[in-house]
């Protein structure tokens, strides 16, 4: 047994991940893989030819190196897997049950602030399936997953984004800040309890790192609408509720322009 570690410039959120994932998966005499995007860090245990592996890499053009391949020994830690998988399932609920409640709601009260950070909860429940399709799945069928995710968010975000124009420049009725406050509180909350989540865990695998730094991200885009309520009731404007929506819209193209590289490559 054998463990290679990587240096990969590139690799800094769970896309570029997820695509070299989808690039080794059928490398058979890959045994376990570990992912450090805060230091750029891959970790593959193998059984035997890393220039295999090493070439694959390569081909991503995200500027990989080779730092160690050594003999090691490796026992796998299935109760490790299961707790980590438990955790994805449980923010993946949160952040689809909370895309469903910010949507009716933003609707309904008139605000894209609350429209637009429940797409950003849909983005995050999307690279949530996406790592719990990483196991055991074919590998056409994760990247069909990946297309109709970044497709349905980026359609969904330039309908909202036209509806932020039309608001701009037509006479809109102030939105109702008081809504905007209360369900922007109970997404913080329920962002937080991602949060701790994902720290119980414990775990230093990219799944769970690039999950806590969705929720923390999460949780400053919450904090963000909630500025926005409360300048909403200041002003008596409807200004600050289009500007957090049109920023938040933007961060969900972002992400959705990411996820379809990962399907495309």
């Amino acid at each position: 047994m054998y463990k290679a570690v990587f240096k990969i410039d590139k690799m800094d959120c769970p896309c570029e991940e997820n695509l070299i994932r989808l690039k080794l998966e059928n490398i058979e005499n890959i045994i376990h893989q570990e992912y450090d995007l805060t230091n750029r860090i891959l970790t593959i245990i193998h059984t035997h030819n890393i220039k295999l592996i090493e070439t694959a890499i390569a081909e991503l053009d995200l500027g990989s190196a080779l730092l160690e391949n050594a003999e090691t020994e490796y026992i796998e830690q299935e109760n490790e897997d299961k707790k980590q998988r438990k955790a994805l399932w449980a923010v993946l609920i949160i952040n689809f049950a909370f895309f469903i409640i910010e949507m009716t709601t933003g609707i309904i009260s008139k605000s894209m602030g609350l429209v637009a950070d429940s797409l950003d909860m849909l983005a995050d429940a999307a690279v949530y399936t996406l790592s719990l399709f990483a196991v055991g799945a074919a590998i056409a069928r994760k990247k069909k997953v990946a297309l109709i995710s970044g497709y349905f968010q980026i359609l969904l975000a330039v309908l909202g984004f036209i509806e932020v124009i039309k608001r701009f420049v037509g006479i809109e009725e102030v939105p109702h800040f008081q809504t905007m406050i209360v369900i922007s509180i109970l997404a913080l909350i329920a962002n937080t309890a991602c949060l701790l989540i994902l720290q119980r865990t414990k775990s230093k695998d990219a799944h769970i790192q690039a999950s806590l730094i969705f929720s923390s991200n999460d949780v400053i885009i919450n904090a963000g609408v909630i500025l926005a309520g409360v300048t909403v009731w200041w002003l008596d404007s409807n200004i600050p509720d289009l500007v957090i929506g049109s920023i938040v819209f933007a961060i969900v193209i972002r992400g959705a322009l990411r996820i379809l590289k990962l399907a495309k490559n």
